[in-house]
């Protein structure tokens, strides 16, 4: 590995300075089994309570739901025209519903807004028997989706919530899911915003009751079983800025709202987070070897952010390190290195340095030359 960190010392130095230093206060006390606040643009934890132990999500589970059947639709393996019949087993499973009849088929736009706003279950086995045929090959869809984005403790037996002896996640997982949805589908996260839903004449409030107290509170879902207690999943922006939390395992709907509500203002309130770097600008080149291009410019696919306490921004270091010798062919996108950003001496964000273009294989004679450059080390 071969360090650049001048250049990338000088790029983090370019970051507005704030004179002032703001006061961090522990993490507030909040009631309940399991919590995990984390930063939706640079994915840092910033709070958390036992975010590894495993939970009964409930009706959270009817995020991964949510996340299978937008996936449909980008496939258009669904449309949100396209209608559906209710099953016998959709329409008898128990819990929450959303009223579907069996003899009027419901548009997949309306069974998704039943889903999300109305936690219906009923809405929940008819989408899922769509996409998959059946709620138990959905189930298998399911874990294998939270496996892919990085949720390394979790496994579904159905698309509800419903208890099982192997449903189960964690706090830290459902914080994976939960920012997935708002980065890969913002064109229907909209839809958790929704304060009422009304299907069949049936008019039902949305029950995350912060979206009736905070406007910076634009989403997510609630949970509950007598086992589980009461969930809440949250999201809150200010200031070009958001936070997701959740808190499982609390006494009451009331509860649950609070103590949302004192993670995510204290997320808000005493953080802050700069963008470090563009996606694609270059923030150094390297040599490359054997290849038609010499030099080769490399940066990251987004754009970079780090969460630190405010007042603290003018103090990151970031340290670049490159593998070495790079040689092509390369492709755009390819890691090429690792950037790590410190506060006081300790790690705040790690992020893969990518090639920002593609390095074709250079011709023999020019392959040979950067062959004895190499073993001479030159």
């Amino acid at each position: 590995m071969k360090k650049l960190t001048s250049l990338i010392v000088a790029a983090a130095f370019s970051l507005p300075v704030i004179a002032n230093t703001v006061f961090v206060p522990p993490v507030p006390a909040i009631a309940g089994k399991a919590y995990y606040l984390t930063d939706f643009h640079s994915g840092e934890t910033i709070a958390s309570l036992n975010p590894d132990q495993r939970i009964e999500p409930a009706s959270l589970t009817k995020l991964m739901t949510a996340y299978l059947t937008f996936k449909a639709l980008k496939e258009k393996r669904l449309t949100l025209d396209q209608t559906l019949t209710v099953s016998q087993q959709g329409w008898k499973t128990e819990g929450s519903r959303m009223f579907l009849d069996p003899k009027v088929p419901a548009k997949v736009d309306d069974l998704i807004k039943g889903m999300i706003v109305q936690s219906g279950n009923d809405a929940c086995v008819t989408l899922s028997e769509a996409i998959a045929g059946s709620e138990e090959v959905f189930a298998q869809l399911m874990t294998a989706e939270a496996k892919r984005l990085g949720m390394k403790d979790t496994n579904f037996q159905n698309s509800t919530g419903l208890p099982g002896d192997a449903h189960y996640t964690t706090a830290h997982d459902l914080g994976v899911l939960a920012t997935s949805i708002i980065r890969d589908f913002p064109q229907f996260y909209q839809i958790y915003s929704m304060k009422s839903f009304t299907y069949n004449g049936i008019t039902q409030p949305n029950r995350n009751l912060l979206l009736y107290r905070d406007p910076n509170v634009d989403g997510m879902k609630t949970g509950f079983t007598n086992s589980a207690g009461y969930n809440l999943i949250a999201s809150s922006h200010r200031d070009g800025r958001r936070v997701v939390s959740v808190v499982v395992g609390t006494a009451s709907p009331e509860a649950r709202a609070v103590e949302s509500s004192k993670l995510l203002n204290y997320g808000l309130q005493f953080f802050e987070t700069p963008k470090l770097y563009e996606a694609d600008k270059a923030v150094s080149e390297v040599s490359v070897y054997k290849g038609e291009d010499s030099k080769l410019a490399i940066g990251f696919n987004h754009n970079v952010y780090a969460t630190v306490a405010k007042g603290q921004t003018s103090k990151l270091k970031a340290d670049l390190t490159t593998m070495q010798p790079v040689i092509a062919p390369i492709k755009k996108g390819q890691t090429v290195g690792k950037l790590v950003v410190s506060l006081d001496g300790k790690v705040v964000h790690e992020e893969p340095v990518v090639a920002l273009k593609d390095v074709a294989e250079g011709g023999f004679f020019s392959r040979l030359w950067d062959s004895i450059k190499l073993m001479l080390g030159w």
